[in-house]
């Protein structure tokens, strides 16, 4: 029997060997776009990664939108432009590309001869923002939407206007924006090309945190207002509500109609961490020890994240009755799910159905079934990989 040292040496060998095999892919700068204003916060040109498909993928197009939150306020982005978040300067020049971006089909077998692409996410508005005028005092640049149709322009032109099939993914931040532009991204392509979007863990909940307060609509109002995203957010949704709530999936996923796919984890660990309990509505930091780790989180908390779930699961449920709109809500504290190899598709991946996510994904896209489940409430899936945090990771907005 393996003791606990043991199986944690065990699993970070495997990782840093996941790590270590995932395959490095260059950045490409995309130039002709500064011209055009299409530039990150700091006015550095947009970039991607790009690994070419081959044989029956050869004409197959999966993009993946990065996440990396927001910026809000002018502070707030300043602080931002200066990372691989608001300046290409600051990215990296080889990206590993693992998980659904993997190009071994042991690892990822419905989409790794695809084109895959990584967008690298450089704005801080999920490719939202446009505003003309740039600060001098500033330099800030707000050219999200100006980004999106740049980076995709320049896709069109290297193949990807004649894909057969075409997948706009992304996780967090990128999984909204998946949401956001999936309309669009269908309008770009040739009309019998087959276009779906795949949002991961891009379904941030409108309601209010343990003090009351509606933090995150007062947060995204912010974004919208700063980053003049309002015009390009869909007008289905803008037509009957402010901005602000269009930067809500729950008031935008239902008049989308492109095939879409919604994968979360009920207990996100972002949303708990950011929306549910954000430090302005716990300042004495009771929830600090249960954010870090489930395990640690009192009866009381537990309560309130199971009603986060079922408010969670009456807003996803509330979009209606599709017969193209899959669904993977599983019951982990965790956050983006395709792309960390372990969550996506290997030995002790999270099921639903006796199904892994590659699989329900993979299903969908090539419609062979359409997978649409929701787990069972916590603790009850044993298969779950629940991310535990050091006080040092990512800190809250």
């Amino acid at each position: 029997m393996f003791n606990f040292k043991q199986w944690l040496v065990l699993v970070v060998c495997s990782l840093a060997i996941l790590k270590a095999e995932g395959l490095l892919v260059n950045i490409t700068f995309v130039r002709n776009a500064v011209a055009k204003g299409a530039v990150c916060l700091d006015g550095s040109p947009p970039a991607y990664h790009l690994d070419r498909g081959s044989g029956t993928g050869i004409n197959s197009w999966l993009i993946q939108l990065e996440g990396g939150g927001w910026c809000h306020n002018v502070t707030n982005c300043i602080s931002r432009m200066h990372t691989k978040l608001g300046s290409s300067k600051k990215m990296v020049e080889n990206l590993a590309f693992s998980a659904i971006l993997s190009n071994k089909e042991q690892r990822n077998p419905d989409f790794y001869n695809w084109n895959r692409v990584k967008v690298r996410y450089c704005d801080g508005s999920s490719f939202t923002g446009d505003v003309k005028t740039v600060n001098p005092a500033t330099n800030l640049h707000f050219r999200g939407a100006r980004v999106w149709l740049a980076v995709m322009q320049e896709l069109l032109a290297k193949g990807m206007r004649n894909a057969e099939n075409a997948v706009l993914s992304g996780c967090s931040a990128g999984g909204l924006a998946s949401l956001m532009h999936c309309d669009s991204f269908r309008a770009l392509l040739p009309m019998g090309t087959n276009v779906k979007c795949l949002s991961d863990a891009g379904f941030f909940l409108n309601t209010r945190d343990v003090s009351g307060a509606q933090y995150i609509k007062s947060y995204f109002n912010d974004v919208v207002t700063l980053h003049g995203s309002a015009k390009n957010l869909p007008r289905s949704c803008t037509s009957r509500l402010t901005p602000a709530m269009c930067f809500f999936p729950q008031y935008v996923a239902r008049q989308i109609r492109t095939p879409v796919f919604v994968l979360n984890a009920a207990y996100d660990s972002w949303q708990i961490k950011n929306i549910l309990a954000p430090r302005a509505a716990d300042p004495e930091g009771k929830w600090q020890s249960c954010q870090l780790d489930i395990k640690n989180c009192q009866r009381s908390q537990l309560k309130v994240m199971q009603d986060f779930r079922l408010e969670f699961l009456s807003a996803v449920i509330g979009l209606g009755r599709s017969a193209s709109r899959g669904m993977f809500i599983d019951s982990c504290y965790t956050h983006c799910q395709t792309e960390t190899q372990t969550s996506w598709f290997w030995q002790d991946s999270p099921i639903l159905n006796r199904t892994t996510i590659a699989k329900a994904v993979g299903d969908w896209v090539y419609d062979r079934n359409l997978f649409q489940k929701i787990d069972c409430p916590y603790p009850c899936n044993p298969t779950c990989h629940h991310r535990v945090f050091t006080p040092q990771d990512a800190p809250p907005i």
